[in-house]
């Protein structure tokens, strides 16, 4: 299957548009951390449009735009909740500490890598919706499968979160509760799963590579790049010492039980 070549390039370019504008206004405004929550809602829309235009087979273009539609919505929403009830994200005042009187220069910059990645991330369901065969293949719903699960996991891993900080006793501690004492960030772990059923999806086809790419791509960006980094020099400025132990506990990205760390010998 071919992938939409001229249709690709322009939502790059009205894309890296787009968020050029946002950067001008989030940053009048004071909202830059409404940049994720705008960066999830452009990959969903990508993903409606390449069903739109693709010639592929209408019920898989409306599954896969589906998904898309789906896991863009549900983000969405989570981050305007918690934008709306702890303000500013903290990473970003970081970052605009840090880069002082640079700081339009250095978000302009920042915002076009959020283009750049909104548009990579939407290729995914631009791959999917191009194949015209007239049936499901049992890889396609073993993809879904495996996405369904990666979405309840992530959404299971938000509420209990959301919980946790819902209780004023909690204000300054680091939430142990459920999936997050088994992964200090289950819900990167099931956002980075999610992008795994794409591949199992195209098991069979010319995009397999791709798509597996795309995912690896994904899992660098979580662990290495934008996600753990700096969200775990966020909780180390703001939670000290409790968040070191957690550290020292509990699985950075992969879940599995907690370790034992045993008490430091009183001197």
């Amino acid at each position: 299957m071919n992938l939409p070549t001229t249709l690709l390039w322009t939502h790059l370019s009205l894309v890296s548009l787009g968020m050029a504008v946002a950067w001008y206004l989030l940053g009048r405004w004071h909202r830059r951390g409404h940049v994720d929550l705008l960066w999830s809602v452009v990959i969903g829309a990508q993903a409606a449009v390449y069903a739109l235009a693709s010639p592929g087979w209408l019920p898989r273009r409306i599954l896969f735009a589906g998904l898309g539609i789906l896991w863009a919505t549900r983000l969405a929403a989570h981050l305007a909740r918690r934008l709306g009830r702890d303000g500013e994200d903290g990473r970003y005042l970081a970052m605009e500490a840090a880069a002082g009187d640079r700081a339009s220069a250095f978000f302009f910059g920042f915002f076009q890598l959020q283009a750049v990645a909104a548009w990579v991330f939407a290729i995914p369901f631009a791959a999917l919706v191009q194949d015209a065969t007239p049936s499901f293949r049992i890889w396609e719903w073993m993809g879904v499968a495996l996405w369904l699960v990666a979405l309840v996991g992530n959404s299971l891993a938000d509420r209990q979160l959301d919980r946790f900080r819902s209780r004023p006793e909690n204000k300054g501690q680091t939430c142990r509760d459920g999936l997050w004492g088994w992964s200090r960030h289950p819900n990167y772990f099931f956002e980075w799963l999610l992008w795994c059923a794409y591949p199992v999806a195209a098991i069979g086809t010319s995009t397999l590579l791709l798509q597996v790419g795309i995912a690896a791509l994904m899992f660098v960006m979580i662990t290495r790049v934008s996600g753990i980094p700096f969200t775990e020099q966020q909780a180390l400025r703001s939670r000290g010492q409790d968040y070191r132990d957690y550290q020292s506990s509990t699985s950075a990205f992969f879940p599995r039980p907690p370790r034992h760390v045993p008490d430091h010998p009183s001197s």
